[in-house]
């Protein structure tokens, strides 16, 4: 019984010291640097051109907006600042789910519309071709780099050919559908060259649809209700670095967010005390973020001044 114990014993020890597969026996930290290989990620200058634009206003009046309305309801406030800056802009928003960026995208005025692009990670978006044709179709997205890839256009070429920006500057979806961590290429590009800043912010489509759904859910009284508004554009200070640019980005993103729940008078104290709530919520357990995010705004504002609103 002890021989075979110990036969038993130098079969595992061999196994485990054996080479599976194409598993090399040099440690990673001995073996030759190589340099990662730089693959060009799928171009989206075409999805610019007269054809595109084309088929993209069909795709989008015919195809998308329907379905997006047979979906959810939407409440839009604040479209008015709109008449008061000249493009190209960048509009700048947080990002809970892929309702997002059709959510901002019809709530724009036509005219606005037809000339916005929208940055989507290349990673993500651009990985396989049927993906980036569709989305530079019907979305006019264009890949920005979030793992080292060689861009077939970058968002200050964009903006010099005249054509407006969605950014959502956390990077990624949040989780929980609270607000987190701006990242500083928005306020980059604004300060670099020149562009206002439009902030944005919405609520309700993690509600909808958060990360992992693959439609927009339903609650009790049917379609989920998402609102979005747009906030007064927002341009650098004479000497103020990107790095104290950045903060006052998320700042208004947040008085919006506040504003949604309350009413632009009481938004407007807050933001000028100082005391606006955080957009990132309570620091509690993870699903007691998740749950209170799962509730969609009411139908009707609430009572109080505020900005014209449209109702689709």
């Amino acid at each position: 019984m002890g021989f075979l114990r110990e036969g038993v014993d130098d079969v595992r020890r061999t196994a485990r010291g054996w080479r599976w597969g194409r598993r090399s026996q040099v440690p990673r930290s001995a073996e030759p640097y190589v340099e990662p290989v730089r693959t060009q990620v799928f171009g989206s200058d075409w999805a610019r051109r007269r054809p595109a634009l084309a088929a993209r206003e069909v795709a989008q009046k015919v195809g998308l907006e329907p379905v997006f309305r047979s979906q959810v309801r939407t409440r839009v406030e604040g479209l008015d600042v709109l008449d008061r800056v000249e493009g190209p802009v960048i509009f700048v928003a947080n990002h809970a789910s892929h309702l997002d960026t059709p959510l901002l995208l019809l709530a724009l005025p036509d005219e606005w519309r037809r000339r916005t692009a929208v940055a989507a990670a290349a990673d993500y978006f651009f990985d396989t071709w049927w993906r980036a044709v569709g989305s530079s179709l019907l979305f006019n997205t264009f890949p920005i780099d979030r793992r080292g890839g060689s861009m077939s256009a970058t968002p200050g070429e964009v903006l010099a050919d005249g054509w407006s920006l969605v950014i959502f500057p956390e990077g990624t979806r949040s989780g929980d559908g609270w607000m987190h961590t701006f990242r500083m290429g928005a306020a980059y590009l604004s300060h670099t060259h020149d562009v206002p800043i439009v902030p944005v912010a919405h609520r309700g489509t993690f509600a909808a649809m958060p990360r992992g759904a693959g439609w927009p859910g339903r609650d009790a009284g049917g379609r989920r209700q998402l609102t979005v508004r747009f906030g007064e554009p927002l341009r650098a200070r004479g000497g103020e670095s990107v790095r104290d640019y950045a903060p006052r980005v998320r700042e208004a993103v947040a008085a919006l967010l506040d504003e949604d729940s309350s009413t632009w008078w009481e938004a407007q104290r807050r933001r000028a005390t100082g005391s606006t709530p955080d957009p990132g919520g309570p620091d509690v357990a993870t699903w007691r973020r998740v749950w209170a995010q799962t509730e969609s705004p009411a139908a009707d504002p609430p009572t109080g001044p505020r900005r014209r609103v449209w109702q689709r």
